[in-house]
């Protein structure tokens, strides 16, 4: 398996394994960059930047590690044996990592290739042989239309640069029958708490884009072309202390999330939970799409 990085909550599928020749494939985007191309760029380098040096702890990480969510994931790759498995946005490897026993092949899709290089390594540890990996972004992909039975995306969306074209990327890739899940932490609908939680996430992280709330996942899964299935939602504590030093967050940074955390207005200390160390919770969604 080595090889160098390249260009059941609600969880049900049925897989195909041919497509229909009456319906034509997506095509990827094939148009001329421009200043937004620019703008894409530019966010992906940052997001490198952020993650590749800390690829180690990524993998490490006990609340990326873990969970219900990913158990649910491994029930769907059990309940459908021998599926080809996109892990879009990949991280540290984790969904690719519980879904890989059950899979012929995995591949683990990421900006990062420090980050690949840690899940490759991993991955060998484990003795996932079926684990391959992958290099590029999420808004354009290096793949087939029609190459994967599941597109599998946990906790990487929010650091898109552009999450409809992410989606319609994933569709593309889907084969017919199959079945996408994205699993991310999701902004509440009120404003004011939206702002609060953007707000915290951006001074630990500059590479954040935007935790969206559910409905506007709903409305971006069907403008790409999707019909997204019923949700699942948790509730996800984060030591404040392993959140900011995962990241190396600067100490400034630190400094200005206590403060507005103690200058919050109840409703939203209430919402998050907000502890004396400056641990909190927010909240995450699972959402099936077809």
């Amino acid at each position: 398996m080595s090889r160098s990085p390249t260009q059941p909550d609600a969880l049900a599928s049925t897989r195909t394994d041919t497509a229909p020749d009456a319906t034509p494939a997506p095509q990827a985007d094939a148009r001329r960059p421009g200043p937004h191309d620019d703008a894409q760029a530019g966010h992906h380098r940052l997001v490198d930047r952020q993650f590749g040096p800390r690829a180690a702890a990524y993998v490490a990480s006990a609340v990326h590690a873990q969970g219900e969510d990913l158990a649910a994931l491994a029930d769907l790759a059990r309940s459908h044996p021998g599926s080809r498995i996109l892990d879009l946005g990949c991280g540290g490897g984790h969904v690719a990592y519980h879904v890989a026993p059950h899979a012929s092949e995995v591949i683990a899709y990421d900006l990062s290739p420090s980050m690949l290089a840690a899940v490759e390594q991993e991955a060998r540890h484990r003795e996932l042989t079926n684990v391959r990996v992958a290099q590029g972004s999420c808004e354009r992909l290096p793949f087939d239309a029609r190459a994967f039975d599941f597109v599998l995306c946990r906790f990487s969306a929010h650091h898109w640069q552009d999450l409809q074209a992410g989606i319609r990327e994933a569709r593309r890739v889907l084969r017919p029958g199959g079945q996408a899940v994205f699993i991310d932490i999701v902004a509440p609908e009120s404003a004011v708490l939206d702002s609060w939680l953007q707000t915290f996430e951006l001074l630990r992280d500059p590479s954040h884009g935007r935790d969206y709330r559910a409905s506007e996942w709903r409305a971006i899964a069907g403008e790409c072309g999707f019909e997204p299935g019923p949700p699942t939602y948790r509730r996800l504590r984060m030591d404040f202390a392993s959140w900011t030093e995962r990241m190396r967050t600067p100490p400034d940074h630190v400094t200005a999330i206590r403060a507005l955390q103690r200058l919050a207005p109840s409703a939203v200390r209430e919402h998050f939970a907000i502890e004396d160390d400056g641990s909190f919770t927010i909240d995450s969604m699972t959402l099936p799409m077809r």
